[in-house]
């Protein structure tokens, strides 16, 4: 039997370089005083027993891993006893939504956004309002004292007998008194970067080696007790979540908490999720009081004018299964340079100069001799494909100067052949659009959609420019 030798391995807490030597330098990335020893990893002698004893794990006196490996019974996945979840409302809508409608019990989250962005206060309230019930909630802060979080739980009204406080760096104890705890309905931990689990090792807290650690022992915790666990993340520059991407994976769900500096409302999105869908969006207006849920989402991007302006059309985007009514304002100015210039803010730029070919080549527009410029309004960024035929109608008004219905929403999704395809649950965006107060919808004529099923008018058309030709055309001959 082959008998191999442990080595240490040094880690760069700043890129992530191994390195076998423990140097001053890190040699990757030129980071001073980052390499940090890692667990060595045991080296494995395998005994393959044929018993219906479970593997039991010890070490030698050579610091070698001996397991006893036993053939465990494979099952057919069909006699898999499954039960749907029985989730746990956090009394937060716009978070429950998110999550796939609760947190998942022995389930672990993990939030992470920018400084200040408010990701303590959304789970302070979420553990304040299911402590309002008259369960237990702890929450664990590695990075404010006591008296900062009851402030904060005093200002956003969020205090209850139920809802308990552990303040630390040191991970161990708050893990003593949540095994104290019989009757906790789940934990959070703020932030999973601020605490340590073994400070003997000389580790600092955030480092790789001990994020893993703390993370593995919320997740074992959780799965033990059987009850849910959020993590707050902190977040690099880049936007990535701080630490290994190892924590990623080791979670449930991930969610990623974003908003403006200039604008007081909060996204809230799931990145990963093995409970629910990553589809969805929650909205959340930021004031002294805390977080409020942003019901009418569509209020956020469109201002009702009923004036109506060149180079802007309405359509009905979906975040998820959320409608939003999306403002698409398109500015032609003629350019002195041979190469117009093509701005695009809320669509992929390659996706408006796709777009823009398209008006050029199918319709007949010419588009080469003017600078064009798109905007969201609001702020709102558009991956769906449904806005295509909107954003043809509003570069093509905005390039003959005549202004669209107020009125009208457009819905499709336009080809290189310049074809009008069908979108998707076009019920959920015309329900929407009737709510709004839009008279008109132009949609695909591939579309199953009967005229009689909605109290609004269904244009159909095949082709952009047999759209253009019935709304835009007609209006420019006069």
């Amino acid at each position: 039997m082959a008998v191999f030798k442990q080595s240490v391995k040094y880690k760069c807490s700043e890129c992530g370089a191994v390195a076998t030597i423990k140097t001053g330098k890190c040699m990757n990335c030129g980071a001073w005083g980052t390499l940090e020893p890692e667990a060595p990893e045991p080296v494995l002698n395998l005994n393959l027993t044929s018993s219906a004893s479970k593997a039991k794990a010890n070490y030698n006196s050579k610091n070698n891993l001996i397991l006893n490996l036993s053939a465990a019974p494979a099952k057919v996945i069909s006699t898999v006893n499954v039960k749907p979840p029985e989730r746990i409302k956090t009394g937060i809508n716009e978070l429950d939504r998110v999550l796939g409608g609760g947190l998942v019990p022995g389930g672990v989250v993990l939030i992470g956004g920018q400084p200040g962005i408010g990701k303590s206060t959304l789970l302070l309230q979420a553990a304040g309002s299911v402590a309002k019930t008259g369960k237990k909630v702890l929450y664990i802060s590695g990075e404010e004292s006591e008296a900062q979080v009851a402030l904060r739980a005093s200002r956003i009204n969020a205090a209850s007998q139920n809802l308990l406080l552990s303040c630390g760096s040191d991970l161990n104890s708050a893990i003593a008194t949540l095994n104290n705890l019989d009757d906790i309905a789940f934990f959070v931990l703020d932030s999973v970067q601020a605490v340590r689990i073994n400070s003997e090792d000389g580790s600092w807290a955030g480092t790789p080696t001990q994020v893993r650690a703390v993370a593995q022992v919320v997740i074992d915790i959780a799965r033990l007790k059987n009850i849910p666990a959020v993590m707050i993340g902190h977040i690099t520059k880049d936007g990535k979540i701080a630490g290994p991407m190892l924590l990623e994976h080791m979670v449930d769900t991930v969610l990623n908490f974003s908003g403006e500096g200039y604008s007081s409302y909060r996204m809230l999105r799931a990145l990963k999720n093995r409970y629910g869908s990553t589809d969805e969006l929650g909205v959340f207006e930021m004031d002294e009081a805390g977080l409020n849920q942003v019901e009418d989402k569509s209020a956020l991007y469109w201002n009702k004018e009923n004036a109506s302006v060149p180079g802007v059309a309405m359509t009905i985007a979906l975040e998820g299964n959320t409608p939003l009514a999306a403002e698409i304002q398109i500015l032609a100015a003629q350019t002195v340079f041979p190469y117009p210039r093509r701005t695009s803010r809320g669509v992929d730029l390659n996706k408006f100069q796709l777009l823009t070919a398209v008006i050029e080549r199918r319709c007949g527009i010419a588009t080469n001799n003017h600078d064009l410029y798109l905007n969201i309004a609001g702020g709102l960024y558009i991956q769906d494909p449904s806005a295509d035929l909107a954003a043809c109608a509003a570069i093509a008004s905005a390039l003959k100067n005549t202004a669209l219905d107020s009125q009208t929403c457009w819905l499709g999704e336009t080809g290189l052949a310049g074809e009008i395809r069908p979108v998707t649950r076009l019920n959920i965006r015309l329900k929407e659009a009737e709510r709004l107060g839009f008279k008109t919808a132009i949609i695909s004529s591939r579309e199953r959609i009967k005229s009689g099923e909605f109290n609004i008018k269904i244009i159909k058309a095949s082709h952009l420019a047999e759209a253009l030709a019935g709304l835009l055309v007609a209006r420019f001959k006069k």
